[in-house]
């Protein structure tokens, strides 16, 4: 681990919108020196390089060169190839969700990280929300979930499913709140821009509660939230408005949205990623395993809809 003293140098990899928001965290954190970007696509890179008055480097090799940390921002299905090289080079990293697109190179990354004992976090930061509400601390296990995460066709994240892109967020929710994985899991689904879901509906059984999670990106319009159902009340979080409502008698912060963490999730996740490299943090918010296992159910739900999850 490193020091706290120790300014770590840091670079992105995808100088796409994430890969712009993950450069700016690192240009405003004291602790870091944003080094680069690497990107295939030169304009783009050297576009976000100008912005912040670092290097956009020819290749990923030459980033890792000048690095200590690393988040990888590029399209999902080049995620795994990406962290086999950062993790193999001893840089520690953050992903963007998904971890990998398949099980046994998320595997393999999670094994690589801890042989080498490097830091590596995922992106499901809508986990900070949560916990910014107080409610992983609620007395009770949700007996129902129900989730929808939809939006506009963009084309972004279009090499993955919809399931890959957008309902990883609510399957790590449900995970978390539920501590166990479902025994039954079944999907219907549906294509529009290629042979991957860009709509599709999840029902998951688990020992003592039933989720039923709806993700899409052919939705007329942008939709984020999740109701869970407790034998005391129940939660509905809208992720969008960043407000819920709440009838169970859990003490959940309702001024969450102006934390720290509630305010900017993304931010404090990558302000955590650093606090775990430097040795003040005991992990990342989401470590390698739990994004293994994120990524397991997702495979799961597009298996169980009968289309594949890359494109």
């Amino acid at each position: 681990m490193s020091k706290p003293n120790v300014r770590l140098r840091a670079g992105v990899l995808g100088a796409g919108a994430f890969g712009r928001i993950h450069g700016r965290k690192y240009a405003e954190d004291a602790r870091v020196t944003f080094v680069g970007v690497y990107d295939p696509d030169d304009e783009r890179a050297t576009e976000l390089a100008n912005t912040h008055s670092v290097e956009a480097f020819a290749s990923l090799d030459a980033l890792l060169a000048q690095v200590d940390i690393v988040t990888i921002a590029s399209p999902p299905s080049f995620h795994g190839e990406a962290a086999r090289k950062t993790l193999g080079a001893g840089k520690h990293t953050l992903i963007e969700k998904p971890l990998a697109t398949d099980v046994a190179t998320g595997q393999a990354l999670v094994q690589l990280a801890a042989d080498k004992k490097l830091v590596l976090g995922c992106g499901h930061q809508e986990r900070l929300v949560f916990q910014a509400m107080g409610l992983f601390d609620a007395p009770e296990r949700p007996t129902h979930i129900e989730s929808v995460r939809e939006g506009p066709w963009t084309g972004r994240s279009a090499d993955v499913s919809v399931t890959l892109d957008l309902m990883v967020h609510d399957l790590d929710l449900a995970l978390q709140l539920l501590k166990t994985k479902p025994a039954k899991v079944s999907a219907v689904a549906r294509s529009e821009h290629g042979c991957t879901a860009d709509h599709i509906e999840a029902r998951l059984a688990f020992q003592s509660a039933e989720a039923i999670f709806t993700s899409s990106r052919v939705a007329k319009d942008r939709r984020r939230f999740m109701r869970a159902i407790y034998p005391s009340g129940e939660v509905k979080i809208d992720f969008s408005a960043r407000t819920f409502e709440n009838t169970t008698k859990f003490p959940l912060n309702a001024a969450f949205a102006e934390t720290r963490i509630g305010a900017d999730p993304l931010g404090a996740n990558v302000a955590q990623f650093i606090d775990a490299v430097l040795g003040v943090a005991a992990r990342p918010v989401v470590d390698g395993p739990e994004a293994l296992a994120v990524l397991e159910l997702a495979l799961q739900v597009d298996e169980a809809s009968g289309l594949p999850s890359l494109s």
